[in-house]
């Protein structure tokens, strides 16, 4: 019995010593055994490259296309709309005729001015040959006066009426100017019947945005009949804050995306920036001006304006996901591919584009540590699984 129960506490102890075995082995995987010559096991990281290129920040803005330049065509006289030449959608060049009005009124009025200038051309001529027979008999009396024949009172009677003949000539020739400039004044009004699209400056050609009457109409005098804007250029606008203004300066290059075409960018710059803000919204407008030949951009559409704000073309750049805080300082882990290990790099940030950071600091080359960095401190030993290599290095001496 004795021998039994031997045998049984032998057994039992055995298995104790064998699970505690097991258990201890557990440990040291799970808390870092020590390799082959004594030092701390290497980290295992994932690792990307360093690369030096350009470097553009750029802030991204809503907002609306506007036309460059809109007018309304209005005529001058009123009148009876007898044809639109152009519609909704149509070029109009500078000085085209876009409508005619009923200008049977004003034709009859410059036949009426010019008559009146007939009569008083022929009230002028009358008048010339009065003066002129006034002017022989006033010649006649003065000679017969110095000869004796004629008296002072036949003399001055001869000199009155030649004077009033010399004022009849002048207010007739005034009658002339007046109904000469009567009648260039028929003939304007009458052009305005032929309603014209003119403007200064811009292009020359220019697209109907909307039609405001229809023919047969009557309308007044500067009543709009048309619509007239210019699209190319065309014009964005956006609004800014006090922190994105400073930055922004005329002639700066900006890219537009439209849901008009998702898969186009338009280039263009800024042309204008207000002076002033909005007091309700604390923010500036920015004009903004695009190249569209092909008039594909309507005004109204709505836009999504990228404007570099800074640009370096010899950039530091790295994964952002490599950046790493030791002791309250942005840094992060360079890879020495000789000894296998890191080095803490400290480091300023720049220029964030999406995944990708710039940086400026000393000694950064080479790879850097985007995975694993809480595992690493400066100089630990590491293994790069995707180099294929299994063997790690141990930590610098001395």
């Amino acid at each position: 019995m004795k021998k039994r129960n031997l045998i049984l506490a032998v057994i039992l102890i055995g298995t104790a010593l064998g699970l505690g075995s097991a258990v201890y082995s557990r440990l040291q995987e799970e808390t870092g055994p020590e390799r082959r010559g004594g030092g701390p096991r290497a980290a295992p990281v994932e690792v990307a490259p360093i690369t030096v290129g350009p470097m553009e920040w750029r802030r991204t803005f809503s907002g609306t296309l506007e036309p460059k330049a809109q007018m309304v065509v209005a005529p001058k006289v009123s009148g009876r709309i007898e044809r639109l030449a152009v519609d909704i959608g149509d070029t109009v060049t500078r000085g085209q005729v876009v409508a005619e009005l009923d200008n049977a009124e004003y034709v009859q009025a410059v036949a009426q001015a010019d008559a009146e200038l007939a009569v008083a051309r022929a009230n002028r001529t009358e008048a010339q040959s009065a003066l002129e027979i006034a002017d022989r008999e006033l010649n006649r009396v003065e000679k017969l006066r110095q000869k004796g024949i004629s008296s002072e009172s036949q003399f001055d009677q001869a000199k009155s009426d030649q004077l009033a003949r010399t004022a009849r000539l002048a207010v007739a020739r005034a009658e002339v100017t007046k109904a000469e400039a009567f009648l260039e004044s028929a003939r304007i009004r009458q052009g305005y019947t032929r309603v014209a699209a003119g403007w200064t400056g811009g292009n020359d050609r220019r697209v109907v945005a909307e039609r405001l009457v229809d023919e047969g109409d009557t309308v007044a005098a500067n009543a709009g009949l048309l619509s007239i804007v210019e699209i190319d250029p065309i014009t964005a606008v956006v609004f800014v804050t006090e922190k994105d203004y400073a930055r922004l300066n005329e002639g700066q290059p900006v890219f537009l995306a439209t849901d008009a075409y998702p898969d186009e960018i338009f280039q263009g710059r800024i042309a204008r920036i207000a002076p002033v803000f909005r007091r309700a919204t604390r923010q500036a407008r920015v004009e903004l001006t695009i190249r569209n030949g092909d008039r594909r951009l309507k005004p109204g559409m709505f836009v999504q304006a990228a404007v570099v704000l800074e640009r370096v073309p010899d950039a530091v750049i790295v994964p952002f996901e490599a950046l790493t805080t030791r002791n309250d300082r942005t840094g992060l882990f360079v890879v020495d591919e000789e000894e296998q290990s890191v080095t803490w790099r400290e480091v300023e940030i720049g220029i964030r584009n999406q995944d990708r950071v710039q940086v400026t600091g000393e000694g950064l080359s080479g790879r850097v540590v985007v995975l694993g960095q809480q595992l690493v401190e400066d100089g630990s030993s590491i293994t790069i699984p995707d180099t294929g290599s299994d063997t790690a290095l141990t930590d610098r001496e001395g």
